[in-house]
């Protein structure tokens, strides 16, 4: 076999394998992540019927939904009422399951990371499945903002683990969820500001 054979069949590998690994993610595994290990987690919208096989293969005791309908945004938010209906009525069927909506936009607003905060204090709460739509925005970006509050990681490496490929991501320098990730203050650190 000659080598510009090679390269093509190799090519068409990789190719078939990024491409099966992104239909595995997005439609069959609802980008589902590990955040931290039987901690908490993130993901897209699980469908209402699968929802209790992620609860007990990864002992979720909290679902934080960040959806919210009548944004008027549909390709970021596209939330239909019924959706989130029909995802409170089948975590209220799991037993010891809690369900929170937190209606957030891409970029969180205070009243967001206050209640925010509330859930993920409340060490009761974990693990924690946090999810959005498509699970690589609000809940990369709540993913993100757990790691600074309870993990102690820097902005920058909060925010380079957000999105992958990190380059060209809505995290990415110059993008509002990227600018809004560089400038955030813990309240570790909004407290020590404080007492000066």
């Amino acid at each position: 076999m000659s080598t510009k054979k090679k390269i093509i069949i190799a090519v068409a590998v990789i190719v078939l394998l990024i491409t099966g690994n992104y239909i595995y993610d997005r439609h069959i595994n609802h980008n589902f992540m590990t955040i931290t290990e039987g901690k908490v987690y993130k993901s897209g919208v699980i469908p209402p019927d699968e929802i209790a096989d992620y609860v007990k293969k990864y002992h979720i005791k909290s679902i934080v939904d960040l959806r919210f309908p009548g944004t008027g945004d549909d390709v970021n938010n596209p939330e239909v009422p019924s959706e989130l209906k029909a995802e409170k009525e089948a975590v209220a069927k799991i037993p010891g399951v809690n369900y929170f909506n937190n209606g957030s936009d891409q970029v969180p607003k205070q009243q967001n990371l206050d209640t925010f905060f509330k859930i993920m204090d409340n060490k009761a709460n974990y693990p924690v499945l946090i999810h959005c739509f498509h699970g690589i925005g609000r809940a990369q970006m709540y993913s993100a903002i757990y790691r600074i509050e309870y993990e102690g990681w820097g902005n920058d490496e909060a925010r380079h683990q957000a999105a992958f490929p990190f380059m060209f991501s809505s995290f990415d320098d110059g993008k509002p969820k990227g600018e809004y990730l560089k400038a955030y203050k813990s309240r570790k650190q909004l407290k020590a500001l404080g007492d000066k």
